[in-house]
């Protein structure tokens, strides 16, 4: 399947997961990409977009042969091009059998050929019209409101034209192969008053193509004179009943240049307008400008996830006991230059301290939090509280939770960079509030051991 297709299909997908989701948490979420695209001087895309989104959450990258939506319409080539093999064979055998009677009547070929032609033709325009013959099976098989809703008429003629090719292709292989085993008689008749001359400047008109390439494929007006035949006339009156059988190279580019050659290039036609409608139908997807808004438009947290307006502080904030770990992180370095503050933090002699946040990129950020995941413990959190917290934070804590760390965070605000510990109501208040929005049950506000000490005194 093209590019196109998958890639529309993933938009598809990614919409429908995303409908759930809060449009804060949208807005932040892509402007933090198209920020960092920018920053990287990386091209603004959508496979781009939804290939950080496949690496972040580790969904399935663009592979249509796991797509069920895909796999009905590729089973249904597969068949056709069969059948289309099956039944070129089949005709030619059928269209050419000569029994050493009559002559194989040339008039009736090009009326095949031409109805082969005509079929050809009505499959790719009712592709460009978008005109549906099967729409009740077709509605039966798949929704109406799934994402290939509006190109099940190029889907259906591309299925249509492969079958056709294969019927094509193994026809012209058969034609050859009668060529070379059996001795066969051409010739021409017809009801209508015809005479030769007229006949033959028809047959030379259909040989255009080919009258400089093969001049040989060309019948002779001598040839057509000698090959007229009549139902009720004995025997071929043929005085050279060798001449009858040099009809076979007009037979073969006939069938080359009129039948397998338009299926070919209606089927690359096909393909191509299959991308071209994919594109066209990525860009009317009811996702794709909300997308591009999130991407343009500068994300505000005017308060939080459309919460209302701020309740009052409480009066009081629980503090839960610090969390016994070895993994400590500093969020934009907050704590990071104190001697003390890592071994009176940690439960080990020699913690592990990270630093994220601040002037850190997001795949910095994301290789912090592998390492942390790694140690299997609980991770502590260490940030500055004289500070309001921010979207960054709240998205670093959404980040680790996507990339599967499910151990105990424990948010630890600090008073200063020494490591004192926070005891303004007012901001230990703000930071209660910021934990209560995530929504995070394993997300935990402490406090460092000596204000717990302090606070049991």
């Amino acid at each position: 399947m093209a590019n196109a297709l998958t890639l529309l299909l993933d938009f598809d997908d990614q919409y429908r997961r995303d409908v759930d989701q809060n449009h804060a948490f949208l807005h932040r979420r892509d402007r933090r990409f198209a920020q960092q695209q920018q920053e990287q001087r990386q091209p603004l895309t959508v496979p781009a977009w939804l290939a950080s989104l496949h690496a972040l959450n580790g969904q399935r990258q663009v592979d249509s042969g796991s797509d069920p939506r895909l796999r009905g319409w590729r089973q249904a080539r597969w068949v056709f091009a069969g059948l289309g093999a099956v039944l070129g064979v089949a005709f030619m055998l059928g269209l050419l059998y000569y029994d050493g009677g009559q002559q194989i009547n040339v008039t009736l070929l090009v009326a095949l050929v031409g109805l082969q032609g005509l079929l050809a033709l009505f499959t790719s325009v009712q592709a460009w019209l978008g005109w549906q013959p099967w729409h009740t099976l077709l509605g039966r098989w798949r929704g109406n409101d799934d994402a290939l809703a509006s190109l099940r008429p190029v889907l259906s003629a591309r299925v249509a034209h492969t079958g056709g090719l294969m019927f094509a292709l193994t026809g012209l292989l058969t034609l050859l192969l009668l060529v070379a085993v059996q001795d066969l008689a051409f010739g021409w008749s017809t009801t209508l008053q015809a005479s030769a001359a007229g006949y033959h400047q028809w047959i030379s008109a259909l040989a255009l193509p080919w009258q400089s390439l093969w001049p040989e494929a060309v019948p002779s007006l001598a040839l057509v004179e000698a090959s007229q035949f009549y139902r009720l006339q004995q025997g071929s009156g043929v005085a050279n009943p060798a001449l009858l059988g040099t009809w076979w190279p007009f037979v073969l580019m006939l069938w080359l240049v009129y039948v397998l050659l338009p299926r070919c290039v209606l089927l690359m036609l096909a393909a191509l307008q299959l991308r071209w409608q994919s594109h066209r139908a990525l860009r009317a997807h009811p996702g794709w400008q909300p997308l591009h808004y999130r991407f343009d438009t500068p994300w505000v947290d005017t308060r939080g996830d459309d919460e209302g307006p701020a309740a009052p502080a409480p009066a009081h904030t629980a503090l839960s006991p610090l969390l016994a770990s070895t993994t400590l992180i500093h969020w934009a370095g907050a704590g990071l230059q104190s001697a003390s503050l890592g071994a009176a933090l940690s439960a080990g002699p020699a913690p592990l301290q990270l630093r994220a946040g601040g002037n850190s990129s997001l795949d910095e950020d994301a290789r912090v939090l592998a390492q942390a995941a790694e140690s299997g413990q609980p991770v502590i959190v260490v940030a500055r509280g004289w500070e309001p917290p921010t979207g960054e934070l709240s998205d670093f804590i959404f980040d680790a939770r996507e990339q599967g760390m499910t151990a105990l965070l424990a948010l630890v605000p600090l008073a200063d960079e020494d490591g004192a510990a926070l005891a303004d109501p007012g901001l230990l208040a703000q930071w209660q509030r910021f934990v209560d929005r995530q929504r995070d049950s394993q997300l935990l506000l402490c406090a460092p051991v000596a204000a717990e000490k302090e606070q049991q005194a």
